[in-house]
């Protein structure tokens, strides 16, 4: 195990794998495990998770998810449109992941639980909710995933499920109920070299530029 400072200073999108480690099962249940301890509106638990270990499976998903099949820069690493040679290699590199874990939320768990006789909002209006918990927990659930990893040697990588066809075609040949919404995929495995994004050159922003104390523009 490592100390939390460590996992957080170390954790990054990892984008390639060695494919001859599989994740051990005891940890693979460990980031699930780990998942269910993250934070939800209401204890509503709107989320839910499709393991893919099988290589059938896992390249079913690609295939499926992908611009085309066999093309893995379908899905980038940060879930948008990248037609880039960096695009390309790090969609070979998230094929080689061993494991993928799709992360599902589930908003009508959010509008029933909030129905409830202690909640009170029988109408299940969704106008009531400043912003969609249901995708928000389900992202907190991931970066438990994502840290996990990390905390057991692990490399890992959180992108998007390309909306539309594809991501219909995803819960189709899955059997996923069609009230559940794919937030992400978190690829894992063993690390193996990899380049890093360009985008990190931006450098990180300091905490005084995002940080506004008392009132905004006070740092």
């Amino acid at each position: 195990m490592t100390d939390f400072q460590e996992v957080v200073r170390r954790r990054r999108m990892v984008r390639n794998y060695d494919p001859d480690r599989p994740v051990p099962p005891e940890i693979r249940e460990r980031l699930l495990a780990n998942a269910l301890r993250a934070p939800s509106a209401g204890f509503s638990q709107g989320w839910a998770f499709l393991v893919l270990e099988d290589p059938a499976d896992r390249e079913r998903f690609w295939n499926l998810a992908s611009a085309a099949e066999g093309t893995p820069a379908g899905i980038p690493p940060t879930g948008t449109a990248d037609a880039s040679a960096d695009g390309d290699v790090w969609g070979r590199g998230l094929r080689r992941a061993p494991l993928l874990i799709v992360a599902f939320s589930h908003k009508q768990a959010y509008l029933d639980r909030y129905a409830a006789p202690d909640k009170g909002w029988t109408d299940k209006d969704e106008a009531r909710w400043p912003v969609p918990y249901w995708d928000i927990d389900t992202g907190m659930a991931s970066l438990l995933m994502l840290l996990t990893a990390v905390d057991e040697g692990l490399g890992a990588c959180f992108f998007g499920v390309p909306p539309g066809e594809r991501s219909a075609a995803v819960k189709e040949a899955f059997g996923v109920p069609a009230a559940y919404t794919p937030i992400g995929v978190i690829s894992v495995g063993y690390r193996a070299q990899d380049k890093l994004s360009p985008s990190l050159k931006r450098g990180r922003k300091p905490v005084a530029e995002v940080v506004h104390r008392g009132a905004w523009g006070v740092h």
